[in-house]
């Protein structure tokens, strides 16, 4: 059997050691040598596995940042129509299988699922005490990987418990939908009946992040009893509650907190540059979004990406207090603090303050804009209680709880009981998807809540139906494939 190496890393090392260590050190026994075959010999091995598959969730800025350019909430922005040509091409809705940005999501959320296949794949190689954490925890973030693929590009190829190797590709079919949801959920429910329901360890999964996560998968296959179970098992728990304070929540002081269900850890210490973008420590959808040579007070430079319209703007309600955390007006901001900024292409005056560059420390390395230290707020409670809603709303199960729910979203956010909801039926429905929008607004959702719900094709310009639902798999892969893989329908 072909042998594969961990990571680019040993090879760099044994590399190192070759070249500048003595022939009687090159010559020892066989034993010294660690590949991927005689690997997960100790509790160390798992954990420095598992530590592997978590890092692939920080490339998952270019999925949130995507999922606001493709919808109707932002344009892409940058510095010129030429300015990073695969944004520009989503947000015009005129991208085809050759496009780089859609080529990294597909490679990064892959070398996600192949990590972790590869700790299931020796899952039981060693055992030591507290392995069947490992396993869930594992088989969360095989879930979360295979989820955003399956909502980007539908069915994807599948290998179970093992790792794909050179020549699967023309032997191993796509999966469908439905096979790829399946395997989501049974991997989703091992995880929600194993993982803890709290941990010392910031960023690791949790039973309610199992828990949210299977539900969101419930509730994108229209499962909405299921849905609506699951959810309501997260939220009657009582580990997650709404901070008073929505502005807080996209602050330092609110990372990892009470509404936080599952976040992914960003820090500005290590340094990143744009020759290796999945190799940033920090979060580097947060500089794309900055204002464009930007001095001033507060906030910093970034690159005028993903810029929110006026329509989105306009969404709020009179009285809204999420409407000013969630949208920077750069005029307004220069008028009353004296910073300057420069337009960049399609600049709308506005920008998305959640996931904007605040000042940093001089602790932060490399380019400040890939470097970003904000944690991108996966799974939020309010999420997961307007989730709630539409579940039992859309299933016909419970209107009334499905109005509670939203309303203590609503109650939030006008600081009062004058704005509570009090519809039923489609017109609840269409009150908790609107209030999803104003929710959730610059945190990526937008683009698959109008797909899911069939409203895509009236509120995105451009948009087609029976084709823009899903993203083209990149050409490549189709090449490699060597006929084994079809392409989505309209590319």
């Amino acid at each position: 059997m072909k042998k594969y190496l961990f990571s680019t890393v040993m090879i760099a090392a044994i590399a190192t050691t070759i070249i500048s260590c003595s022939d009687e050190f090159v010559d020892r026994p066989v034993e010294y040598s660690i590949d991927s075959e005689n690997y997960f010999n100790s509790k160390e091995d798992y954990d420095n596995a598992l530590i592997a598959a978590y890092d692939l969730l920080q490339t998952t800025y270019l999925n949130s940042l995507l999922g606001e350019i493709a919808s109707d909430n932002t344009l892409a922005g940058g510095e010129s129509q030429s300015d990073t040509p695969g944004f520009q091409q989503i947000d015009d809705m005129i991208h085809t299988p050759v496009n780089s940005n859609l080529k990294n999501l597909w490679d990064w959320m892959f070398a996600g699922v192949q990590r972790a296949n590869y700790i299931l794949e020796f899952k039981n190689k060693t055992d030591f005490q507290g392995k069947n954490q490992i396993i869930a925890e594992t088989r969360f973030l095989r879930a979360y990987y295979h989820f955003e693929l399956v909502k980007w590009f539908g069915g994807i190829p599948m290998k179970g418990d093992a790792r794909f190797v050179p020549g699967d590709e023309k032997k191993i079919p796509r999966s469908s939908k439905a096979e790829v949801y399946a395997s989501i959920e049974a991997d989703l429910i091992f995880a929600s009946e194993n993982l803890p329901v709290t941990t010392t360890q910031k960023g690791r999964a949790t039973r309610g992040a199992a828990l949210a996560l299977l539900g969101k998968a419930y509730l994108y296959q229209n499962k909405f009893a299921p849905a609506a179970t699951t959810f309501d098992k997260l939220i009657t728990s009582g580990a997650y509650s709404l901070v008073p304070n929505y502005n807080s929540i996209f602050e330092n002081e609110g990372e990892n907190g009470a509404e936080s269900v599952f976040e992914v850890q960003y820090t500005d210490v290590e340094g990143a540059g744009f020759g290796c973008l999945q190799c940033s420590e920090g979060n580097v959808a947060v500089g794309f979004s900055g204002p464009r040579s930007y001095s001033g007070t507060l906030f910093s430079s970034g690159f005028s990406f993903n810029v929110p319209t006026q329509k989105i703007v306009n969404a709020f309600e009179a009285g809204d207090n999420r409407k000013a955390v969630a949208i920077l007006d750069i005029e307004a901001w220069a008028t009353s603090t004296g910073a300057t900024f420069g337009k960049g292409y399609e600049h709308t005056g506005f920008f998305n303050r959640k996931y904007i560059p605040r000042k940093r420390s001089t602790t932060a390395q490399g380019d400040l804009n890939l470097t970003n230290p904000n944690n991108y707020r996966a799974i939020r409670y309010a999420d997961v209680l307007l989730m709630a809603a539409e579940a039992f709303n859309r299933g016909g199960i419970d209107d009334v709880k499905a109005r509670g729910y939203l309303n203590l979203v609503r109650r939030r956010a006008f600081g009062d009981l004058n704005h509570d909801i009090a519809s039923s039926g489609a017109a609840l429905t269409d009150f908790i998807l609107a209030e999803r929008r104003v929710e959730l607004v610059g945190e990526g959702h937008r683009f698959f809540d109008l797909v899911r719900t069939g409203k895509a094709a009236q509120e995105i310009p451009g948009f087609t139906a029976n084709k823009h639902e899903l993203f083209p798999i990149p050409i490549e892969e189709i090449q490699f494939s060597n006929g084994n893989w079809k392409q989505n329908q309209g590319y």
